[in-house]
């Protein structure tokens, strides 16, 4: 039976490469299937992933209507059979109810990629949807790494070397009106994002460039078990 399945997870964990890699293991058994994406990092209608792949794809605007889309497609004799949908945290409640309905009424399968919460550890629209109404939701199993080295579990904006908790949502272009600024985005472990020490502001209270403030007393990394003298 088709499903809605929910891949989750922080940025750098894989999800684009992921949903480039199920894009081609379908078409090469034959399926027909169609790629959205919506805000990605090389820019319009194209799905990219950070270790260089691409592929042309469908760009999500907040009046697309995936049921109207693919109910045409259908009715100009063009089987889809599953849907590759990567930054859907962007798309609206509405549209990712017209996923669960194309997977329900048309059994075609939904494999929708996207990072769950904002830098203001909020969820996003989209991906609260998801959760709601997802037959699966999967936790990708690459995990991206705070510059301390532990597991990374926030998404934290920069904005000219300075974490920001306030702010649109979105951000596409520049944040300050007027005047050019550089946003950027980095993952944080929670004691870290909590801190907000990012990697710049780490580096700036660094002794030297081979000595951060890992602080760890307070944020240890994982000990191994000592090992017995007769192992």
């Amino acid at each position: 039976m088709a499903e809605l399945v929910f891949f989750s997870g922080t940025m750098d964990c894989g999800k684009s490469t992921l949903a480039l890699q199920m894009d081609h293991n379908h078409r090469a058994r034959a399926r027909r299937g169609m790629v959205f994406t919506k805000h990605d990092r090389a820019g319009e209608a194209v799905l990219s992933s950070r270790l260089g792949l691409e592929t042309d794809a469908l760009e999500v605007a907040d009046d697309l209507d995936f049921w109207d889309l693919i109910a045409t497609q259908a009715t100009h004799g063009r089987a889809i059979h599953y849907l590759i949908c990567d930054e859907a945290q962007f798309y609206t409640p509405d549209q990712v109810e017209q996923l669960a309905r194309l997977v329900d009424e048309m059994e075609i399968d939904v494999f929708a990629f996207g990072i769950t919460a904002d830098f203001r550890t909020q969820l996003f629209p989209g991906s609260r949807r998801l959760i709601e109404l997802a037959d699966r939701t999967q936790v990708l199993q690459v995990e991206s790494l705070c510059w301390c080295g532990r597991r990374a579990t926030h998404n934290a904006r920069v904005v000219d070397g300075h974490m920001v908790v306030e702010g649109a949502q979105i951000v596409v272009g520049d944040v300050a009106s007027g005047q050019d600024a550089t946003v950027e985005y980095e993952v944080l472990c929670r004691r870290h994002y909590m801190r907000r020490m990012t990697s710049h502001a780490a580096r700036a209270q660094a002794v030297s460039p081979d000595l951060l403030p890992f602080d760890l007393d307070l944020c240890p990394l994982p000990q191994r078990p000592a090992r017995r003298a007769d192992d």
